[in-house]
């Protein structure tokens, strides 16, 4: 293949060159209007002297032609797994290579596009850009999409320099039901309803017989169902009262329906954190002394906390002579607090609390059946509390995890944590929190005072003191929580004595784990996901080792085994094959996870349609064809002519080459111009002398 063409390289600049034709032309002109014989051999001798200063010179060019591109993208992501699309991508990307390959100078560039990080859906068309960026602009011939149409980044759509065409899958006859959650908070309140927005949806060429009414089942954290008839194609407001704190999963269904495509997209999960909103603490301090405002500081400091505190300045036996009636003090309103209103507190403390007829015994009547039924008490015991006017001398006696042995060791003692402590949440990990001494070695300051008891069988002794004697006991009563702490003197701790130490952190834990906070639970199966990967962890106060069974959304049963990580902990890491709703079980204990978002964006919308990608199909001449129809033929069309028609698909030829050799030669010597306008100049002269003669 070769080429030639003419170009000119001026001996002097264009613009001389201009001017010295515009003087020729004027000279030309007036020899013309003043009639001699000889202008036009002067207008030949200025055309060789304009052609002698242009330098015209012959370009021959070789040239090797290149190739037509074609892009093909092959979308497989997870909708394409549907029905027999699989099926019809294979057939269509070996087929339409076939007819490509069969093109005279026709190179196909193929593409795949799997499944998007996370939930990305379908990215055809940053593929595309993509493909597009790593060929010649000049020797693109067309790109063929091969595709669902579902697809999730048309704003990448490129500017292509030849015709784009749609080889569509699926079926004109397919629909499908699907089951959307609208809108579902990430918290709501421990109680109080919330609503969640669903919406169950037809698409597609519904038969008849799917009816214009739906089964929706519920169920929170893996429980059983609920079954409502709700409307379908209809927004569905539903209030949802949280059963507990911490995470709540929800799963909402949809039956199956005869004929739809895929049932993937029947089922939502959604996680909602329970939360509670206001936490309520009676607090009733016995008698001043140095570390009553501890709790109070500690509980003060959560706005989430609405504290109630009491403390017994003036004892019913206490006689200094002042009048009542002089005396600025609040009558304590025991009625209200331990009758009326008792159930309605989240937790009870009893700060150095010793029995002085304040509170009848049909009070603490009411306290101890509190506990049985779900509530939380807590004892900081000073020496009152081995003395007869010790709260263990009353009905809560029949829910203490500990008897006093009404000795109280007055000498200073490092608080330890127990072997069981180093399991227990409330306990576990303090020892990160002790400060550094004067030796550099962590430590932490003593305390001056313990109250000797023994712990119940039962219980858990987290925390120990002077010769090993519990310190701090935590017990289960009932469907309630006690606590005993025996010692009046955790303040030492945030006063900064000898170092301090984590008294807030312990203090906190302590009320969180009465309260119930389910990340502080002994006995806890919890699982949280990234993505497809999940963090299975299991807490406990044994020691014996640990696996984990979960079962799948399609019910494939996993037995996954655990390391422990800390004392009492026990973690595994696993990548979940496919979204939806696992379920866990390790002994009694059972939890629930859900993978991926309510509604992945793969099964969003199922149905194979060309409408999304038909704007850019428009734009480049292309059309869109099922495949069902039969797999089009391509044809070579003329650039700027309709790229598509029926059965049949266009790409343009582009007719790029690459030069591999270039020769240029004057097509005169100057010599022979000069000479030839010598000649013509003098021919003029000559014809113009006879005349004269």
């Amino acid at each position: 293949m070769s080429a030639s063409d003419v170009i000119f390289d001026p001996l002097i600049p264009w613009p001389m060159l201009w001017a010295a034709a515009g003087f020729m032309a004027l000279a030309l002109a007036f020899a013309g209007w003043r009639g001699l014989r000889g202008w036009p051999l002067r207008a030949l001798t200025a055309v060789a002297i304009l052609l002698a200063l242009a330098n015209p010179s012959l370009q021959h060019e070789d040239r090797a032609p290149l190739s037509d591109i074609v892009l093909m993208v092959t979308d497989r992501t997870a909708s394409q797994h549907l029905s027999d699309r699989d099926a019809q991508t294979t057939q269509a990307v070996a087929a339409l290579s076939a007819k490509i390959a069969a093109l005279p100078n026709v190179d196909l560039r193929k593409v795949t596009v799997d499944d998007a990080p996370g939930d990305g859906g379908s990215l055809v068309m940053g593929a595309l850009a993509d493909a597009l960026a790593g060929e010649p602009r000049a020797r693109i011939a067309g790109a063929i999409l091969i595709t669902d149409g579902q697809v999730h980044d048309m704003a990448r759509a490129p500017d292509l320099p030849a015709p784009l065409n749609v080889v569509l899958t699926g079926h004109a006859t397919d629909w499908d039901r699907r089951l959307i959650v609208k809108n579902a908070p990430a918290f709501a309140i421990m109680g109080e309803p919330v609503s969640l927005r669903l919406r169950i949806e037809d698409q597609g060429k519904v038969p008849a017989s799917a009816g214009d009414q739906a089964q929706l089942a519920i169920s929170i954290d893996g429980g059983a169902p609920h079954t409502y008839t709700v409307p379908v194609g209809r927004d569905l407001d539903l209030p949802v009262t949280l059963p507990h704190g911490g995470l709540n999963v929800l799963q909402f269904q949809t039956p199956t329906a005869s004929g739809e495509l895929t049932d993937r997209n029947n089922a939502a999960v959604v996680q909602i954190d329970g939360v509670r909103d206001r936490l309520r603490v009676l607090l009733v301090s016995g008698e001043p002394y140095a570390g009553e405002r501890v709790w109070r500081n500690l509980l003060k400091s959560d706005a989430s906390v609405d504290l109630v505190h009491f403390t017994i300045l003036r004892p019913p036996d206490k006689e200094d002579g002042a009048p009542v009636n002089e005396l600025a003090l609040i009558a304590f309103p025991t009625h209200e607090l331990f009758v009326e209103k008792v159930k309605q507190f989240d937790l009870i403390i009893f700060d150095r609390y010793r029995r002085r007829g304040i509170l009848p015994t049909e009070y603490l009547d009411n306290v101890r059946d509190y506990v049985l039924h779900g509530g939380a008490v807590l004892v900081e015991a000073g020496p009152e509390f081995g003395s007869a006017d010790s709260l263990y001398r009353s009905p809560l006696s029949q829910v203490m995890p500990v008897e006093p042995t009404s000795r109280v060791i007055e000498q200073g003692f490092l608080p330890q944590i127990t072997d069981l402590g180093q399991r227990h949440p409330v306990t576990e990990g303090l020892d990160a929190f002790a400060p550094k001494g004067k030796d550099g070695q962590p430590g932490w300051g003593r305390w001056f005072r313990q109250i000797e008891m023994t712990a119940a069988p039962g219980s858990q002794t987290v925390m120990s003191g002077v010769d090993g004697k519990p310190l701090l006991v935590l017990a289960h009563e009932g469907e309630g929580r006690v606590a005993v702490l025996a010692s009046d003197q955790a303040w030492l701790w945030s006063r900064g004595f000898e170092g301090g130490g984590p008294q807030l952190e312990l203090l906190r834990r302590l009320a969180h784990w009465m309260m119930k906070e389910p990340t502080l639970e002994e006995e806890a199966l919890t699982a949280s996901a990234v993505g497809q990967d999940v963090t299975i962890t299991r807490r406990s106060l044994t020691e014996a080792k640990r696996e984990v069974q979960v079962t799948g959304p399609d019910g494939k049963v996993t037995t996954l085994p655990m390391t422990e990580t800390s004392p009492g902990t026990w973690t595994v890491t696993w990548h979940a094959p496919v979204m939806g709703l696992y379920r866990l079980a390790q002994d009694d204990l059972k939890a629930v996870v859900g993978i991926g978002p309510a509604s992945p964006k793969e099964f969003e919308e199922t149905i194979a349609t060309g409408d999304k990608l038909a704007p850019a199909v428009d734009a480049h001449r292309g059309g869109v064809l099922r495949i069902e129809d039969g797999i089009p033929d391509v044809r070579l069309v003329r650039a700027g002519a309709a790229a598509a028609g029926r059965g049949w698909i266009g790409i343009t030829p582009r007719n790029a080459y690459v030069t591999t050799d270039v020769r240029v030669q004057p097509l005169l010597p100057a010599w022979a111009l000069l000479l030839l306008a010598a000649v013509l100049a003098l021919s003029a002269w000559l014809v113009e002398g006879r005349r004269r003669g």
